[in-house]
Order: C-alpha cells, then sequence, then structure tokens
C-alpha cells in the first residue's frame, strides 16, 4: 500500500529542514538542530540534516526569480517551501582500496505548512522533506573507510525523508512531534561542525556504525514521537522515540542493503525494539546585548531495546573464527551509549552578530558488547569572514576519530590465531578534514574540501592486495557547489 503511494508522496512532500530559504534574502538566525544560534561560524550552507541559517538565490535572479509572484502569496496563506541542490566531486588521490574520482548530486525539497493561517489550529506545523539522490559513493568503492567522505553518500533513490506533525504548546515551551523522524536533525549536533563533508560531523559514526540500519539518520528515517521543554534561561530537554531499525535490516551499521530494503523512505515501521534518544542542552549568553560569548553545552544519550549479535562469540560459546563455529553471533540484549557536545564562540568580530571564529567538540561512549564502535571524539575550528570582503565565507579545519570496540579487536585476534595467518587487527580510524566555502552570491556556495583518513576501516585488509597488508592512509580531495532557493 505504501509503495504504491510513493510517486504521490514525494510530489507532495517537498523538504523540510529547521529553518526555510526566505524570499527576501535575509539569513534565518536560527542555529542548526532547531535550536538559538550560538554559532558565529556556522555557515552560509550545509548538507547537514540538521541545517540552519540559509538564504535564497532567488534575489539574485532578479525577475525569473519567482516569475508568477507564488511564493508571497503562498506564505502568506500559510505554505512556504525550498530547494537545496548540491553536486559534488570527490576524488581518492592517494591510498585505500583504489583511485579514482565519482561524481554525485542532491536535489532537497521541502514544505512547511503552517496550519494556523491553513486551518486555524494553533501552534500546529506540518512538515516534509524528501531526496532526490544520484551517483557513486567515493567511501564504498574507493576509500574503504568507516567515516564516509561525504554526508550526501547514499544509493541512488528518491525517498520521502521526513513528514510530521509539530504542536506548540504553552506558549512555546513545549513543543510535541509525530511522524516519520530523523534524530540527526535533532540530537547531537553541533552548529559548528554544520560545516563540513564528512558524514561523522553530523551523524557521529558512533551511531551510525552501532545502531541498525545506521539508527534514524539520513537517508533513513523512522516513525516517533519527540518532545522538546524550553523552559526558558537557555535549557532545553529533548527525547525521542523511534522504531528502532528504520529498515528492518536486522543488523548495525549504515549497510547499503538497508536502503535497499526501503527504497522510497515509505516503510513506516513501527514493530521493531524501540530506540530512545535523550539530550538535555544549556545554551549561555543567547540574549541580547550579553556581554559574554555564545555557546552551548550538551548531555544525553541513547538506548536501544533490540538484539544484537555478539561480533566475538557464536551462539554455543565458540569464537566466530573457529572452523568449527556456527557463524550465527550470540545474541546481546541492547545497545546504549552516552554523548557531550561543547560548542562556543571564541572570538565575534566587532560589531557583527554572524562573524568570527568558533569551536566544537563532542565525544561518545558505547560500552555495551555489541558495539563495532566504542568510543568517538571530533573537534574543530570554523572562522566565518576571516578575509577582507569575504564576509560570509567561512573557513575551517576537524578532526574525527572512531576507535573500534574491545570485542572485535579480540575477534581479530581469534582470527589470527585459527587461521594462522598474520592479518591485520583493527583499532581506530581517524580523519582530518580541511574545507573552505566560498559565497559567490547569498544561497549559491562553492566549496574546496580536503580530507586525510588514517587507517580506512580501522586498519582492515586491503582487499586488491595478495600479502593482506593494511589499506594504506587516503588522500581525499574534492568540490562541492551548493544552490538554495
Amino acid at each position: 500500500m505504501f509503495r504504491s503511494s510513493a510517486p504521490a508522496l514525494l510530489v507532495a512532500a517537498f523538504v523540510t529542514g529547521p529553518a526555510l530559504a526566505q524570499p527576501t534574502g535575509k539569513p534565518v538566525y536560527e542555529g542548526a538542530g532547531g535550536d538559538p544560534r550560538i554559532s558565529v561560524s556556522q555557515p552560509e550552507s550545509t548538507s547537514q540534516a540538521s541545517g540552519g541559517y540559509v538564504r535564497s538565490i532567488e534575489p539574485s535572479l532578479g525577475p525569473f526569480g519567482d516569475p508568477l509572484g507564488l511564493r508571497p502569496v503562498l506564505k502568506e496563506k500559510g505554505i512556504e517551501y525550498s530547494l537545496t541542490y548540491i553536486a559534488e566531486t570527490l576524488g581518492n588521490a592517494f591510498g585505500g582500496i583504489r583511485q579514482g574520482a565519482i561524481v554525485q548530486d542532491r536535489l532537497n525539497l521541502r514544505l512547511n505548512l503552517d496550519l494556523q493561517k491553513l486551518a486555524g489550529w494553533d501552534g500546529a506545523t506540518v512538515h516534509a522533506n524528501a531526496y532526490f539522490i544520484h551517483g557513486t559513493g567515493l567511501s564504498r568503492y574507493y576509500v574503504g573507510n568507516l567515516l564516509t567522505t561525504s554526508v550526501i553518500e547514499a544509493l541512488p533513490s528518491s525517498r520521502l525523508y521526513v513528514l510530521w506533525l509539530d504542536q506548540q504548546l504553552f506558549d512555546g515551551k513545549l513543543g510535541l512531534r509525530i511522524g516519520q523522524q530523523a534524530a540527526d536533525t535533532e540530537f547531537f549536533v553541533s552548529q559548528t561542525a554544520t560545516l563540513f563533508v564528512n558524514a561523522t560531523f553530523g551523524w557521529p559514526a558512533i551511531t551510525g556504525l552501532d545502531l541498525p540500519s545506521g539508527g534514524p539518520a539520513y537517508p533513513l528515517a523512522a516513525p516517533a514521537i519527540r518532545a522538546k521543554y524550553v523552559p526558558g534561561n537557555g535549557f532545553s530537554l529533548q527525547a525521542g522515540l523511534y522504531d528502532g531499525d528504520p529498515a528492518g535490516a536486522n543488523r548495525p551499521g549504515d549497510d547499503p542493503e538497508a536502503q535497499r530494503l526501503d527504497r522510497t523512505g515509505t516503510n513506516f515501521r513501527t514493530r521493531d525494539p524501540a530506540l530512545i534518544v535523550a539530550e538535555a542542552t544549556y545554551a549561555f549568553n543567547t540574549e541580547d546585548g550579553a556581554k559574554g560569548l555564545p555557546g552551548d553545552i550538551t548531555l544525553g544519550g541513547w538506548q536501544h531495546f533490540g538484539r544484537f549479535d555478539s561480533l566475538r562469540f557464536d551462539n554455543t560459546g565458540l569464537p566466530l573464527a573457529d572452523p568449527n563455529s556456527t557463524g550465527i553471533g550470540r545474541p546481546l540484549r541492547g545497545n546504549a551509549g552516552i554523548y557531550a557536545v561543547y560548542d562556543q564562540t571564541l572570538f565575534r568580530e566587532t560589531g557583527k552578530d554572524d562573524e568570527g571564529l568558533g569551536f566544537f567538540v563532542r565525544a561518545a561512549w558505547s560500552p555495551t558488547r555489541s558495539s563495532l564502535i566504542s568510543a568517538y571524539v571530533d573537534t574543530g575550528l570554523a572562522y566565518k569572514g576571516l578575509f577582507p570582503g569575504r564576509d560570509n565565507d567561512t573557513i575551517g579545519i576537524s578532526l574525527a576519530h572512531a576507535r573500534i570496540s574491545d570485542d572485535a579487536r579480540r575477534s581479530d585476534t581469534d582470527a589470527i590465531v585459527f587461521s594462522g595467518m598474520p592479518m591485520p587487527r583493527r583499532r581506530a580510524e581517524t580523519v582530518i578534514e580541511a574545507t573552505y566555502q566560498a559565497v559567490v552570491v547569498p544561497g549559491f556556495t562553492l566549496q574546496p574540501d580536503v580530507q586525510l583518513i588514517l587507517h580506512p576501516g580501522g586498519g582492515i585488509a586491503n582487499p586488491r592486495d595478495p600479502q593482506g597488508g593494511r589499506l594504506r592512509n587516503a588522500g581525499v580531495f574534492g568540490l562541492r557547489a551548493t544552490v538554495q532557493y
């Protein structure tokens, strides 16, 4: 039933993020994740699902920007829409599986319906978001890394992403949201990190690799209920209850097979074990006239109530590497983790609200034995308006590190012992990224990007090396173009 209605849904459900591009060309001063904007270096455009702070190219198009004059008429009636098109080319210059380059693109369509204007329903909004994805993934075919080189990398598809109803209560202090949702739009978000191209700076690899089907994050969302309470004084609390397996792949990790199981985003699964994500945030110095520099601190965590396979032992207690093993992992109950985010403006240029230096650091730990990644940290700096005459350009450098869990490493040791053959033992993967986002005109950016991937796959063997040596460190170079309308 759902698959047959997918084309109609994709036509009707234009994308919605936390902030929509405005026809006036004025920036939306809302932070990524739908929170108060605390980062002066939040970029002009971003591919991260948490979105925020976008301007439309419409004013630069003159009479062709809105030839029928529909946008202001629709907005007056409570209907807003926007489009974001991202095209990029990425190449693996050395290391990894092999050398080569790819081209990929993504069209993002958004729709926002104000039900107060449309139907007199106070405090209610409907959002929808659809993706049209094309191209070949560099990580999957050329690098072999865990921290995917681009956040838009996914199997080609046309899919509904999110579709939900939001109800604001108690003068906006409590927000209830129900429908198909994605955790990466609101949880575990750093506003400064939205500049970067690598996918781990959006939805960190510890969640994407430990949770079934990669968790409710791009390109897969899941039916959910989310509550957000904002009592004031910079504090906010939010929690989401999600279907725990967006595609029904029944195994952790961002596996392409999971995307094939839900090609249109309309499976709407509701019978899988639940995933709960919750976090508390304190944002400081966000009020007008604050003497200090803005920032926020977030503490959060997740609990998945499903069953997972052991990374080391089979269902009879033998090591999976043992020739006598059944090959079926011992069932383990649940997966859990905790995380923290610190986002801070370090310097703000005089008289400017959106120029200066920002810093972020995020850390997470997952002690459960089903986790491939047991510890994760990322950090970075971004500066908006560093160069004279380029006030809206943003430059940044970042680092992310994902540690392979003890059970996964011991499984590698078992494989060496039982096979009697030398082979690599995984430890960790690290990515260092440097990027520069140049604003050509408001709503149109170009972004050259460089990434160094250390120990791709955590240090796995190169499948193209007959001697079984590790994948060599890889160097990725790319250029992204983004148009927002």
